[in-house]
């Protein structure tokens, strides 16, 4: 690949320089089924070896074991990735939501969690995971701070949240990103949220770039696939927007790339400051979303993608009723 398509993206004004495309691990912990730990090793390195330098994942992902996944991968390869963590979430053994909890001794006691299971002396972005409606943004930001001070965190993150919190949590200390979901057929943020990350300096780590496979022809079937009780892919919706992702194939196809490549090129094109991050489970799919790095979209191809799939016509929220009411980015 040319240096040009693989010129790194700053996160932020405060920030570390990134790959244009980054791991999420999540999917590496039996959120769509079955996983193979072999197969997720070796995609995580085949990543590295590409030039991928940011894997991203969440203390809660299969209760940990994504953690230690990416440990076991890293032993001899911590300084060539920074690390993105998210925390807070609370689930019972069988993996009922329970909540989100951003106080203070919780930030610190799943950190100290997280720096033993990855195996490592510090976490290059820490973030809460979700807005918690019974602490102040402040609290939360405030106990990441410290510990970037005593040295275990060395950038904090933000994650679907909406942009009063945005700009409470930046008064407190330097916000380098915000993960929240953005695709072509999940374009909320450009509203009210992406004007107010251009404002402070805050980059976006963008996931569900491809809808949780949506966008790729991916449907759920194996058991413990969350993406069943996701509304896109419930019965009459899912029908609906098959119908969608049938032009965004035909548009590709035109190409010659497939759809998995366009709506990543798609993202990268928006914004100069979003970093996808792709959930490859696989070593095959991860190839196929980096070939995204050799699609160049003019603005006039992007606008004909977007008229093509506008994102009002897709059916059915990115969440369930329960999961959109918590979320801090939609209000």
């Amino acid at each position: 690949m040319s240096t040009a398509i693989t010129q790194f993206r700053k996160l932020g004004r405060t920030g570390p320089e990134v790959f244009p495309i980054a791991l999420g691990c999540m999917g590496m912990s039996g959120m769509y089924g079955a996983t193979d730990d072999a197969e997720s090793i070796a995609t995580i390195h085949a990543a590295i070896d590409a030039g991928v330098n940011l894997l991203d994942t969440g203390d809660f992902y299969g209760m940990g074991h994504n953690e230690i996944l990416i440990g076991r991968a890293l032993r001899f390869q911590r300084d060539q990735v920074l690390l993105s963590v998210k925390f807070g979430a609370q689930r019972a053994p069988g993996g009922a939501w329970l909540g989100f909890d951003g106080r203070p001794a919780a930030v610190k006691t799943a950190l100290a969690y997280s720096l033993k299971r990855l195996g490592v002396d510090s976490i290059d972005i820490y973030r809460p995971a979700r807005l918690d409606p019974t602490v102040p943004i402040e609290d939360t930001v405030g106990a990441i701070a410290e510990m970037v001070k005593a040295g275990y965190v060395r950038h904090i993150g933000l994650s679907e949240v909406g942009p009063e919190t945005i700009r409470r949590a930046a008064a407190v200390h330097p916000i380098v990103d915000l993960q929240i979901e953005y695709s072509l057929i999940s374009r909320g943020p450009e509203a009210k949220i992406f004007p107010v990350l251009d404002e402070l300096g805050i980059g976006t780590t963008a996931y569900g770039t491809l809808s949780r496979g949506l966008l790729s022809g991916s449907q759920p079937a194996a058991a413990g696939d969350f993406r069943a009780w996701l509304p896109r892919f419930k019965a009459d919706n899912l029908v609906r927007n098959q119908q969608l992702v049938a032009r965004l194939s035909q548009i590709a196809h035109g190409k010659s790339i497939t759809q998995v490549q366009l709506a990543i090129a798609w993202a990268l094109a928006k914004r100069s400051s979003i970093v996808p991050v792709i959930g490859a489970r696989r070593r095959a799919q991860l190839v196929e979303s980096l070939g995204a790095l050799e699609v160049h979209l003019t603005a006039r191809e992007i606008a004909d993608i977007e008229a093509a799939v506008p994102a009002e016509a897709v059916a059915g929220t990115r969440y369930d009723e329960g999961q959109m009411r918590m979320l801090d980015s939609e209000k």
